[in-house]
């Protein structure tokens, strides 16, 4: 992998740490869905593959992706979270 590969994904990681944070910090989001966004950004700062620590982050954010108690904006924000994630599975 090239170092612009490697910035590329560190670029896009860093976005998704940025929006999960947003949503750690949001009241309104429930507290079991604030977990597993919590687990997927431990995940992201692992030290494994770009692909093993974008898999990782995506199974824990998918589980509460669907959660009846999120708010619709946060849902949004979840899907774009998982699709910057499914763009470095790809790519790797």
């Amino acid at each position: 992998m090239t170092d612009k590969e490697n910035a590329k994904f560190d670029e896009t990681i860093t976005q998704v740490k940025q929006q999960l944070e947003m949503l750690l910090n949001d009241n309104s989001v429930p507290r079991n869905v604030k977990s597993a966004l919590d687990e997927a950004k431990k995940a992201l700062d692992q030290k494994d593959s770009y692909a093993v620590r974008s898999s990782t982050a995506t199974y824990k954010i998918d589980e509460v992706s669907n959660d009846i108690n999120l708010p619709p904006y946060a849902r949004t924000v979840i899907w774009n979270i998982l699709s910057l994630l499914e763009s470095i599975k790809e790519t790797n």
